[in-house]
């Protein structure tokens, strides 16, 4: 008998089924990898180096031959010419100074760089606007106009304090605008709906209610009154963000001036150290996860689209588990199995396959228009026409999501039911257990690992989800939070940001598409890491689960 004749059929597929798992395997590690080190680098400090221009370059900004700047990407291009084509190495730089450049990258070619060196004393400035700024320190101006130049002993001290100062004032101006403020404006809002309640009303109940609108109209002239004192603190705070100057010069020779109440951060780059560049990055990641956006998302943190896609997973998931499970136990140990169950279960198949942007629309149209716009004329008439629960909010983005993942749940929970050992069941049923008894206590504990199985794939998918959101409920910036300190707490009505919206928006909304894309990356990583993690919890508990029952399951 030959060798070909003994031969295991089917050897090869097996060989080629391994050899594209791994290739599978690989590709999502090189995708993981280019994500992570993109992402991670954005918090890391970068070596400013001074550029020298060629006598007669192309590449002259506003007429001068040096400018500063680190590297962003270093790449070699084709450059065609007539009759002639060869590679030629291209170098994209960072300059900052948005404001005076007109951007903040630039590329050039090599060949027009005379030199490239260090920048002692450089100093790398973070604003509230127009990104980062780069030049040398010349002076600070005093509300008085004294002036201390950057060769006195004192400067970078006074500086370091006028600093810290204005940080403390913007916290200050923070918490009285969204905080203290916030909350006077939410209670104006509720008497003035109050009062266009009781002016609906005629006859005898106007009379009635006549002693009540005096009453809000007295209540809301003096919280007026707080709220004109809060604001004009607010305001006073402000202009003395404006009193200290601190001027610069770009290594282009023009001097610039900049308020210290416009200064979020600075480093000099030729004088961090190891443990320097160690602290920076911590402390610019820990920014990145807990400020709010500034500068059309480009900027800042992303903390309110973090918070956004937690909340709205979380909902979810308590939206989807119920109805999932309930329908699995049904289908599985009540229904009977004939034709009309089975063509249930294709439908529930079909259902997910079903493209994610068709739950959107149809989220949008039951779910906001239909539910949320009889919810107003129920219960807050007196708001309209500016709807409440008629537009999209974090509960109706839940809900859609919950609907497009509960096909997941149903199918990992009946398959979790199934593989419960028949004779578990026969021997509570024996005991006399009825048959509810027998599902609660014997087969549901039992399955509960194969359920959370489902939760996890659920919230995997639902987390990164971003078509149907669009149509209900997220939005590029949101001013509240859905769960704050203000009465009920809980506003399930509110629109949210989220973290895939979040990337589509830099990636392809932004008006400086240069300037988003280490924000993208960035966000990219923290939105794989805020999936693994709720998905960890998620396997964490199923193990807990599958121990607990290990034995009575087998």
């Amino acid at each position: 008998m030959s060798t070909k004749e003994i031969r295991p059929k089917g050897e090869n597929f097996v060989w080629f089924t391994g050899m594209g798992l791994a290739l599978g395997l690989l590709m999502v590690f090189a995708l993981l990898a280019v994500i992570f080190v993109n992402g991670i680098t954005v918090f890391w400090p970068k070596e400013i180096v001074e550029v020298r221009l060629k006598e007669g370059s192309d590449a002259e900004i506003q007429g001068a031959e040096a400018f500063a700047g680190y590297i962003s990407i270093d790449r070699h291009v084709n450059d065609i010419r007539p009759g002639k084509v060869e590679q030629k190495r291209e170098l994209q730089f960072f300059v900052g100074n948005k404001d005076v450049y007109g951007f903040m990258y630039k590329f050039v070619d090599y060949d027009q760089i005379e030199s490239m060196g260090p920048t002692p004393g450089i100093i790398e400035l973070e604003r509230l606007e127009y990104g980062d700024a780069i030049g040398y320190p010349v002076s600070l101006t005093l509300k008085d106009g004294t002036k201390i130049s950057v060769g006195d002993e004192n400067f970078e001290k006074e500086f370091e304090e006028f600093f810290k100062a204005a940080q403390d004032r913007r916290k200050e101006i923070r918490h009285l605008e969204k905080k203290v403020i916030g909350r006077i404006n939410h209670k104006m809002t509720q008497l003035q709906v109050k009062k266009r309640t009781l002016e609906r009303k005629h006859g005898d109940e106007a009379a009635q209610a006549m002693s009540s609108y005096i009453k809000y109209d007295d209540e809301i002239a003096e919280l007026q009154v707080d709220y004109d004192k809060l604001a004009a603190e607010a305001k006073a705070l402000r202009q003395e963000q404006h009193d200290i100057q601190f001027t610069y010069r770009l290594a282009t020779g023009q001097e610039q001036s900049l308020p210290m109440g416009e200064l979020t951060g600075y480093y000099y780059p030729d004088r961090l150290g190891f443990f320097g560049k160690i602290t920076f990055f911590v402390s610019h990641l820990w920014d990145f996860v807990s400020e709010n956006p500034r500068e059309a998302n480009t900027e800042g943190g992303i903390f309110p689209a973090i918070f956004g896609t937690f909340v709205m997973t979380l909902l979810m998931s308590i939206a989807v588990m119920p109805f999932g499970v309930l329908a699995a136990i049904y289908l599985r140990e009540y229904a009977k199995q004939g034709a009309f169950v089975r063509a249930i279960r294709i439908a529930i198949n079909n259902l997910a396959g079903v493209p994610s942007i068709v739950y959107g629309v149809f989220g949008l149209g039951f779910f906001v228009y239909v539910l949320g716009g009889t919810i107003d004329d129920l219960f807050f008439s007196s708001r309209l026409p500016t709807p409440t629960f008629g537009t999209g909010g974090i509960l109706w983005a839940a809900l859609t999501l919950a609907l497009m993942t509960v096909p997941v749940v149903v199918v990992a929970t009946e398959e979790a039911l199934s593989a419960v050992p028949r004779g578990m069941r026969e021997a509570s049923l024996a005991c006399g257990a009825s048959k509810w008894q027998t599902i609660q206590r014997i087969v549901i504990p039992a399955a509960a690992p194969g359920m959370l199985t489902g939760l996890v794939l659920a919230m995997a998918r639902g987390a990164g989800e971003v078509a149907p959101l669009m149509l209900v409920g997220v939005v590029k910036l949101a001013p509240a939070l859905p769960i704050d300190g203000i009465f009920p707490y809980v506003h399930l009505e509110r629109k949210f940001m989220h973290l895939g919206f979040h990337i589509y928006d830099l990636g392809f909304q932004s008006p400086d598409s240069e300037a988003a894309k280490p924000m993208v990356f960035a966000t990219t990583l923290l939105l794989i890491v805020l999936v693994v993690l709720l998905n960890l919890s998620a396997i964490i508990i199923r193990n807990k689960l599958k121990k607990r029952y290990k034995v009575g399951a087998f």
